[in-house]
């Protein structure tokens, strides 16, 4: 066996293993927090990066041990990364307006109706005096930001 074969073979187990985990713990997250927004992190966030860690392995394994090149991989990665995030906003849009329609209820309470210049199912910016909000202030001449609170 050749040393670059050898070498193709721990790094593509070993991205096999850490994909593993991710999709282990992306799994887990899934399954244990309590509401639809914190289970949205898990399959977004950590299962995605350990689809991409087990793909990754896949194109190496081929590439360096088995010496052929294949797209697949690449093709359902670039798939998964461009899907991931859009499907998980989408989600949350869906979960925000059924919030506000009093459809399900939500651990921190029904958030307010968003304005009418505002889309469907965004927040409103904080008001002046709430926690969050930054207000421009005119100091010697240069703007300072800082918390209203």
């Amino acid at each position: 066996m050749s040393g670059m074969a050898t070498f193709g073979e721990w790094l593509a187990s070993g991205l096999i293993v850490l994909g593993a985990g991710f999709a282990l713990i992306g799994s887990w997250g899934l399954v244990r927090l309590p509401s639809l927004m914190e289970r949205l992190h898990g399959p977004t966030k950590a299962s995605t990066l350990g689809l991409g860690a087990l793909l990754a392995g896949s194109i190496i394994w081929f590439q360096l041990v088995k010496g052929e090149w294949t797209t697949h991989e690449v093709l359902v990665s670039l798939f998964l990364f461009v899907t991931a995030p859009i499907s998980a906003n989408m989600i949350a849009k869906a979960h925000l307006h059924r919030l506000r329609q009093g459809a399900v209820p939500g651990p921190a309470g029904t958030p307010a109706a968003p304005s009418e210049s505002s889309d469907w199912a965004t927040y409103e910016a904080p008001h002046a005096g709430t926690p969050g909000c930054f207000v421009e202030e005119e100091r010697d001449g240069f703007a300072a930001r800082r918390d209203s609170m």
